[in-house]
């Protein structure tokens, strides 16, 4: 059953071969004996989870079911959830319960989705291993020495380790295919405004994007189905005809043209990592499709042009967390500007204030020119870079990351090597494309390797249908970590 498919456990729900309850009751057992090693989950109340998957069953019962009803999900702590402790892996909001549902949270529980509780991440999204939250690292379920990947590591190792059938995530540079790609699962980010960021915590506001984490490219296109959708109360969410994404997953792939960026397989990248992508690209050839080189040459760029445009976001969206209106306040200050230092001293992580203390820097007088407005230019000619490389190719393959996953601890104390993690995924988010990881193989001490899969604005579909076709024929993403 933990291996089971989405459409597989809808089936077993709208046949009664089990209830809600009973589906949710078995990963609720599964949290309680694997989250205390792992720390996948930050908060589990399984009375609220059990009260939704009551009323899933009823919907069931009355043929009002969904794809999605009765089956529960993991919600990374990023989306607000009434009644729900939110803490956005922060001491800033370890005891913030939020008042409303952010809209991806509302369409689950329209849809009769069960909330099996909220997974841990890297403080305020800001982070590629998970060892920045407040409530301490996520173990990676394929090696309890690794980390797991980040922001999205809670979400990541609860479905590796199958605490949850399916998990949401979010991707600012890399959130949710990096840590998919760590873990050996399948994740996703759609085109920009594509998922409504409304009650989604923010860290930079021009980069974030919610998405789903699951299995397999299957599991990704029903659950992107519910996820997807205009909201008028997000003004970057786009307004665009419904659509289904799983219509294409059983295309052929016969002509399917892709590119093959020269700058992704250059120095940098693991023996291991290469090794397995170019396997998946054999096997694609198999299955009819072409390779073409191609190049994206400002790929080298991508990342201090992420590292001045995100933080200046982030200072601006975490200027709002002052110990006034709502979250952590320090105790003994004496006036108003000491309550502000104390609160932001105490609340935030040592990556969020060197985050915010760059962005300050970069957005002030004499400065702002200087780095701001010129990695706004720089992020243009990236996605320039794309527009024509998609004039040669229908989508663009290569490594998810530079290697399999670390050891916990190996890169904390050296920043910029960590920031390199995401060399490979930063810039899909800079040009506002959609991007994928689909697990391709083993490494280094038998961990996990991502292949990732970038598509045009607007192709989810097709990356869909690309990635199902390759795990038809493959095993990759079925295979389990050693864990009872």
């Amino acid at each position: 059953m933990f291996n089971s498919s989405l459409r597989a456990l809808s089936a077993m729900l709208a046949e009664r071969k089990i209830s809600s309850v009973e589906l949710t009751q078995e990963f609720l057992a599964r949290i309680d004996r694997h989250n205390p090693d792992l720390n996948a989950y930050i908060t589990v109340d399984p009375e609220k989870s059990l009260a939704q998957a009551r009323i899933a069953d009823s919907m069931i019962a009355e043929g009002r079911m969904q794809p999605m009803t009765g089956i529960p999900v993991a919600q990374k702590d990023i989306f607000c959830s009434k009644g729900w402790l939110t803490t956005c892996g922060s001491k800033m909001l370890s005891g913030f319960v939020s008042p409303y549902d952010a809209h991806v949270i509302e369409k689950f529980n329209a849809a009769g989705a069960v909330n099996l509780g909220k997974t841990n991440m890297d403080e305020f999204a800001m982070g590629s291993s998970n060892e920045t939250s407040f409530f301490g690292p996520v173990k990676n379920p394929w090696d309890r020495k690794a980390v797991p990947g980040g922001s999205s590591g809670g979400s990541a190792a609860a479905v590796a380790a199958r605490m949850a059938p399916a998990a949401t995530g979010t991707d600012t540079g890399g959130s949710i295919r990096q840590p998919a790609a760590l873990c050996g699962i399948s994740g996703i980010k759609p085109t920009y405004g594509l998922v409504s960021r409304y009650g989604m915590i923010a860290f930079a506001s021009s980069l974030d994007q919610g998405g789903p984490m699951a299995k397999s490219a299957e599991d990704l296109a029903i659950m992107l189905n519910l996820m997807a959708g205009h909201d008028s109360r997000d003004s970057t969410s786009l307004v665009r005809d419904e659509e289904d994404y799983t219509r294409d997953l059983d295309c052929p792939l016969e002509g399917l043209r892709i590119g093959l960026p020269k700058e992704y397989f250059a120095k940098g990248l693991s023996p291991a990592v290469e090794k397995a992508v170019q396997a998946a690209i054999s096997e694609y050839q198999k299955l009819g499709a072409k390779v073409v080189e191609i190049s994206l040459p400002n790929t080298r760029l991508s990342i201090p042009v992420y590292y001045v445009l995100a933080p200046a976001e982030a200072s601006s969206n975490l200027s709002r967390y002052d110990g006034v209106r709502y979250g952590y306040r320090a105790q003994g200050y004496g006036d108003l500007v000491e309550m502000y230092e104390k609160t932001r001293a105490e609340g935030f992580g040592a990556e969020v204030k060197r985050r915010i203390m760059i962005g300050t820097y970069v957005l002030s007088h004499g400065y702002y020119d200087a780095y701001y407005i010129q990695a706004q230019k720089l992020r243009r000619l990236i996605a320039r870079d794309f527009s024509e490389a998609f004039g040669q190719c229908d989508v663009i393959m290569g490594p998810t990351s530079p290697s399999a996953a670390f050891d916990l601890g190996e890169k904390s104390s050296d920043p910029v090597e960590m920031y390199l993690s995401d060399i490979y995924t930063i810039a899909v988010n800079l040009a506002g494309l959609p991007g994928m990881s689909i697990p391709a193989g083993f490494g280094e001490n038998g961990r996990p390797i991502g292949l990732q899969i970038v598509g045009n604005y607007f192709s989810e579909a097709k990356m869909l249908n690309v990635a199902h076709q390759y795990q038809k024929n493959t095993d990759w993403h079925l295979r389990m970590p050693s864990i009872e």
